[in-house]
């Protein structure tokens, strides 16, 4: 493969990955309390931005969480509530050094 096709391969495969980068995710002050509580309880796991710059997973139950992580209380703001309980966020547990 000479240089101009590895270029023209690396523009295309950045292209195809910027996609993904660029996916939006609900946000969460455009939604009341109840309808957030409801998303997050049905898709089990989802990401919902809580700002137009930030963002978090948000899970109904610790069985969306990784190894060694717990799911713990996690509050977002939304169009009734300025922190809505919508579900819980994966957090890792820590171990102690032994005896």
């Amino acid at each position: 493969m000479n240089r101009m096709e590895r270029v023209c391969a690396a523009i295309g495969f950045i292209g195809i990955s910027s996609g993904a980068m660029a996916q939006s995710h609900p946000l969460t002050t455009g939604m009341t309390c109840n309808q957030a509580r409801s998303l997050v309880a049905a898709q089990g796991a989802v990401v919902l931005n809580t700002s137009a710059t930030a963002y978090d997973r948000y899970v109904a139950s610790s069985a969306y969480c990784g190894l060694g992580e717990l799911a713990g209380p996690a509050w977002a703001p939304t169009q009734d509530a300025p922190r809505c309980p919508i579900g819980s966020r994966c957090v890792g547990v820590a171990r102690g050094s032994g005896p």
